[in-house]
């Protein structure tokens, strides 16, 4: 697999990034949390892009993947910055962005900053507001003070064989960063894509999604028989055609 290129910054940790050069729209996938540009949806996502002719970027957070810095100093803010970042200093003209989880959120920040540049969104497990939503209530009263205290702590994941750190500055950047509490002015069309058997974000998410979307071209595809991954082939291939339908609206 060839190396990334990178995105230096003098005041932020360098981004890793894989960019491919083609027409507009830019197609920007956006990943979640503990998550890097190399898994399946990014790949097959890059693979949609190049066969169209479509440009395409895949990038990691600061302190994901192959970019620099460290974990536990990443927030919803500092990752919103990476996002935006990585858009505004990589792609140009018109953007398709389609953010898996925790990339969901930051695709509708980064569409909410740059309105004039998104043409469409396509949500795949999308989870706004999942620190408040998700972890948060999930807490029992002594870890929360010890989260507040300390300013970490771990938490077991199915996802891997080491606990992952929830950081005090990610749930009170994330409480600053919500959105399913009021309307979201946002008017392109949107797509979303969710699994009923998601264990970690619940399909009704994107229902809620939905009606707080100010736009009036939302379509929300439910897999019965799909998890949070959402990786399988016909699974991407839903993903796919969620981003065909938005790339058709865009082109002339």
């Amino acid at each position: 697999m060839p190396l990334p290129a990178i995105l230096a910054r003098a005041d932020a940790p360098s981004i890793a990034y894989h960019y491919t050069e083609g027409r507009s729209p830019t197609i920007a996938f956006l990943g979640g949390f503990r998550s890097d540009m190399t898994g399946q949806k990014a790949l097959a996502l890059e693979a949609f892009s190049r066969a169209r002719g479509l440009s395409f970027l895949r990038f990691d957070y600061t302190g994901h993947g192959q970019s620099q810095g460290d974990f536990l100093d990443g927030t919803i803010e500092t990752w919103r910055r990476d996002s935006l970042d990585a858009l505004d200093r990589l792609t140009q003209g018109p953007l398709v962005l389609v953010g898996s989880s925790m990339g969901g959120w930051m695709m509708l920040l980064a569409a909410l900053a740059r309105r004039e540049r998104v043409a469409g969104l396509v949500g795949i497990a999308a989870a706004p507001d999942f620190t408040e939503e998700l972890m948060w209530p999930n807490m029992a009263p002594a870890v929360r003070a010890a989260l507040m205290d300390k300013g970490v702590i771990y938490r077991p994941t199915a996802y891997s064989n080491d606990p992952y750190p929830i950081t005090r500055g990610l749930i009170e950047t994330g409480r600053r960063h919500r959105l399913l509490d009021r309307p979201i002015p946002l008017t392109c069309p949107v797509r979303l894509v969710h699994g009923m058997k998601d264990p970690d974000v619940p399909w009704q998410t994107a229902t809620r999604l939905a009606e707080k979307l100010e736009s009036t071209d939302i379509a929300i595809t439910l897999i019965k028989e799909g998890g949070h991954r959402l990786s399988e082939p016909d699974e991407i291939a839903c993903i796919e055609a969620a981003v065909e339908e938005l790339v058709a609206k865009v082109l002339p």
